[in-house]
């Protein structure tokens, strides 16, 4: 157990589609954390299910937890619903969590430490590892740059961050203007904005997250309607100047290949090329 002093909030979105059995092993995995969060607010994007509100009333009827309810009275997709959540956390430190993950019960220690040993830090995320069933059979690993030179670099082609793993400093957030309405990348807009407003950033190089993927649903993203949405939020990066012309017409090429390509192809290019099969592991995941 970690001695830290900081105070964070946990900041996540809830919708309708979402399984509660999901949700629920989610709230365990930040309740379990070696160092628990101050608060946690949650997002309800449009009226969810008397299931999901279950899951929230269990965790809300813990005395050592204080949940903040958003109540968005449509369904505004995840940009725009955490847009409204990060003014309600009364922290400056900021835990993203998604609603189907599952954090390391030392994430948030890790995390704290790092922000402790440098005050100016902003963006703190990990690597992440993947499975479809069982939460401790991995499929798929994500492994992310390091140090701020090569997350600056890298974000101009992929994600520098798995934002399930991102711990942010609110004021910075809000400073690079929030998040947006910038379907599917509402994370990468998030990020090039605040790289460009000066952002200091990390990633700690061990696994914060295990994330639940699915190989239908990876074979799905495709198709032009998946690849209208990318080039949007990748034309409104360019127009930032945080790509050259060049970049962005690369970035767009290469997507719409992998969007017409048939969905076996993609499945295998994803798990095979991208989210490549972790090595044996020598670390402790739980």
């Amino acid at each position: 157990m970690s001695d830290s002093n900081i105070k964070f909030s946990v900041l996540m979105s809830v919708y309708c589609k979402e399984k509660p059995e999901f949700f629920d092993r989610a709230l365990a995995s930040i309740y379990d954390q070696t160092v628990k969060a101050d608060e946690w607010v949650i997002v309800k994007d449009g009226p969810i299910t008397a299931e999901l509100e279950e899951v929230i009333d269990k965790y809300a009827a813990y005395p050592d937890i204080t949940i903040k309810q958003v109540q968005l009275e449509t369904n505004m997709g995840l940009g725009l619903a955490l847009a409204h959540g990060v003014p309600e956390c009364s922290n400056e430190l900021i835990a993203r969590m998604d609603t189907d993950d599952i954090s390391v019960r030392n994430r948030f220690e890790l995390q704290l430490k790092e922000f402790e040993q440098d005050p100016e830090l902003d963006i703190c995320g990990g690597h992440i590892i993947e499975f479809e069933e069982d939460e401790n059979e991995f499929v798929a690993e994500r492994r992310v740059p390091l140090t701020q030179d090569d997350i600056a670099d890298y974000q101009r082609s992929r994600s520098a961050f798995n934002h399930v793993t991102v711990m942010l400093r609110k004021s910075k957030v809000l400073e690079s203007g929030n998040y947006k309405d910038a379907p599917l990348m509402e994370d990468d807009m998030l990020w090039v904005d605040m790289l460009q407003h000066g952002a200091k950033c990390m990633n700690i190089d061990k696994y914060l997250c295990k994330v639940r993927t699915n190989r239908d649903m990876i074979a799905r993203r495709g198709g032009l309607s998946y690849y209208k949405k990318y080039k949007r939020t990748r034309k409104m990066i360019y127009k930032t100047g945080y790509i050259s012309r060049f970049q962005y017409v690369k970035n767009n090429f290469i997507q719409l290949i992998v969007c017409i390509m048939p969905s076996f192809l993609r499945k295998f290019v994803f798990f095979k090329l991208i989210h490549k099969k972790p090595p044996a592991l020598t670390e402790a995941i739980n």
